[in-house]
């Protein structure tokens, strides 16, 4: 027969069991954990020239909210680069942004846009880019600042996949997801 301090000791052993799955479910991947993938990514190398991109954003529970293409010119002069955005959205509106860039060295990057509040920051290893900015999002006629926790990997010399996770106050609003292709 278990006794009292079996059972509490089993409950304690088994909640710790499950405390210890909860944070590490919980836990995000580091950019370290890309270091050795390949093909090993360089911004200025891929944003230059024409790019092409097909997204979708999608809410918290996955639908599809909104699906859109984006045509890009981008330059880079030393450190310094320019990303211009032309967006075409499912619904047929347009959207512009365009990205001010700077390489910071070791895989280290600065940004800024005019919708983006303050600078954006990110760095490279291997083949990943993470990204990490607010943005001043408009919805139903006012803006929300939301954060953005953003992710690109290079799958080879032409094609990028993008994940991004955007939030508000640490609720999960909504993710998007992007292809992008470099034009040869």
């Amino acid at each position: 027969m278990v006794n009292r301090r079996q059972l509490l000791s089993r409950s304690a052993a088994g909640l710790g069991a499950v405390a210890a799955v909860g944070l590490t479910g919980c836990a995000s991947p580091s950019i370290d954990d890309y270091a050795q993938e390949k093909p090993v990514l360089d911004l200025r190398s891929y944003f230059n020239g024409k790019v092409d991109a097909w997204g979708v954003f999608t809410d918290r529970n996955g639908q599809v909210v909104k699906r859109f293409t984006v045509e890009m010119t981008c330059t880079w002069q030393g450190d310094q680069g320019v990303l211009d955005e032309d967006f075409v959205y499912s619904d047929g509106t347009r959207d512009k942004r365009i990205w001010r860039l700077t390489h910071l060295g070791d895989g280290r990057y600065e940004g800024r846009a005019d919708d983006v509040v303050g600078s954006a920051t990110g760095q490279t290893r291997g083949n990943t880019f993470r990204w990490g900015y607010t943005l001043a999002l408009p919805v139903n006629g006012m803006v929300l600042n939301v954060s953005m926790d953003d992710w690109m990997y290079l799958m080879n010399d032409r094609v990028m996949l993008n994940k991004a996770r955007m939030s508000k106050w640490g609720v999960h609003l909504g993710d998007v997801t992007l292809s992008f292709t470099r034009r040869s």
